[in-house]
């Protein structure tokens, strides 16, 4: 059996005198995984005309064996809960996003709403789609952490109008950490007549995830963050009856030859970070994913709680909406705007512990990451050096 914690970070490049605890930011793949991901690189340098112009993709339909991606998909599809041929490969959730965004007929006088805990590029990306398609914006003001999971849905269900169109919504908020009540949201959503483009990008690979039973519309997750692939690598996955419009945001060779070639073939680009997902999934298998999973959960919860205590901070965050990561509050004395989250980052960089800070108005919060080479240790001496700072 693994023994998770310490011991197992000679397994990363990370900095043995770095205290990481920023796994979710952009991830941080193990060094077995980068070393697939460099044989496949040689790979394709053999032959790169062969591999990339006629093995990589298939943009014509007449292949008579399934392309490299293609391949890769069928074995990455079961880990998110959707079938191979519905996989589609996106750099990133922004571009998975983008292609949603930007693709889908809007009507001017729709409503494109986002709410507080949203990621701001993905805010931005919903800004330039209402702006491009004449239709309104709107911010639904959501809980931080310490509310019910109900609440959220019901804040959601009461700044729904006739005319809002489309939501962008977190299943696992970014600068919160929250797991929201993703299928609940649906739901309410769906009644309104509201369809629901679902953030993930933290999802796969930190809580267990089924796309097709959340009854969303659009769902899009990054590979690269908690399910140990290469950067960057991320999915989308479209309902049925929204792939006929759906497009990648760059349009190429694939274009009128099916909505995989489409997204399969972008150009010239490095694709080993997908061709690699396979093996990492593996990898995270063989550590025993249900464990894996079990013990960043913990060790987060218990975070919260010890940092908490430690520094006489409130923390009231449901189990349930915590998955491999936490927020907790910072003492008063830190303050509370953008610069002062800066200022007590960088301190605590200068003190090799790499950790996000956010400022909100009524204080600052950490961002805690919990990673199988984390342990208890690493949060105590977060605590000690954030009350030293004091």
């Amino acid at each position: 059996m693994t023994t998770f914690g310490r011991a197992l970070r000679d397994q990363w490049y990370l900095d043995p005198d770095v205290t990481y605890l920023n796994h979710g930011t952009v991830g941080a793949p193990p060094r077995a995984v980068i070393a697939e991901q460099f044989r496949l690189m040689e790979e394709i340098e053999r032959h790169p005309a062969r591999f990339m112009l006629r093995e990589l993709a298939d943009t014509t339909g007449e292949a008579t064996e399934p392309s490299r991606l293609r391949q890769a998909a069928a074995q990455v599809a079961p880990f998110v809960g959707v079938q191979p041929d519905d996989l589609l490969f996106v750099d990133n959730i922004t571009t998975g996003a983008n292609s949603v965004l930007r693709s889908f007929p809007f009507r001017t006088g729709d409503e494109i709403v986002v709410t507080s805990l949203g990621y701001g590029g993905i805010t931005l990306a919903a800004t330039y789609a209402a702006r491009s398609n004449g239709c309104d914006l709107r911010t639904i003001d959501l809980p931080g952490p310490g509310a019910a999971p109900h609440e959220y849905v019901e804040r959601i269900e009461a700044g729904l109008r006739p005319e809002s169109r489309m939501i962008v919504v977190d299943h696992l908020a970014a600068n919160s950490a929250l797991v929201l009540p993703i299928r609940e949201i649906a739901e309410v959503c769906h009644r309104n007549g509201t369809l629901v483009l679902a953030d993930g990008a933290h999802v796969p690979g930190n809580i267990a995830l089924d796309i097709e039973s959340l009854g969303v519309d659009w769902y899009t997750g990054n590979l690269h963050k908690w399910a140990w692939t290469p950067r960057s690598s991320g999915v989308l996955w479209a309902a049925p009856e929204h792939r006929d419009v759906l497009h990648p945001a760059v349009i190429s060779w694939g274009l009128d030859h099916g909505l995989t070639a489409e997204f399969d073939l972008l150009g010239t680009r490095d694709p080993t970070a997908h061709l690699t997902a396979p093996f990492a999934i593996e990898l995270l298998h063989s550590y025993g994913e249900g464990a894996v999973m079990s013990y960043n959960h913990q060790l987060a919860w218990w975070s919260g709680q010890y940092l908490s205590d430690a520094w006489g901070t409130p923390f009231a965050t449901p189990e349930e909406m915590i998955g491999a990561m936490v927020s907790v509050r910072l003492p008063e004395r830190f303050g509370s705007s953008a610069d002062d989250a800066t200022r007590l980052r960088d301190e605590l960089d200068r003190r090799n512990i790499e950790v996000p800070v956010t400022a909100h108005p009524d204080g600052l919060t950490v961002r805690v990451s919990a990673q199988v080479y984390c342990d208890r240790d690493d949060i105590e001496h977060l605590a000690e050096t954030v009350t030293e700072l004091g």
